[in-house]
């Protein structure tokens, strides 16, 4: 469950980087943007690591 968290918030960055990089649906990667950012921190408070 641990690695599945980790390899969703880095899909999501990479998501979103794509969609910078594209100009397109603006609000739709930021959105996903933070759900990277709350799935990484999630992790972190929960005290586990890779």
């Amino acid at each position: 469950m641990n690695s599945l968290l980790y390899l969703f918030a880095v899909v999501l960055v990479m998501g979103w980087f794509i969609g910078v990089f594209a100009y397109s649906l603006t609000g739709l990667i930021h959105v996903l943007l933070v759900l990277a950012i709350i799935s990484v921190l999630i992790r972190l408070i929960s005290g586990k690591t890779v």
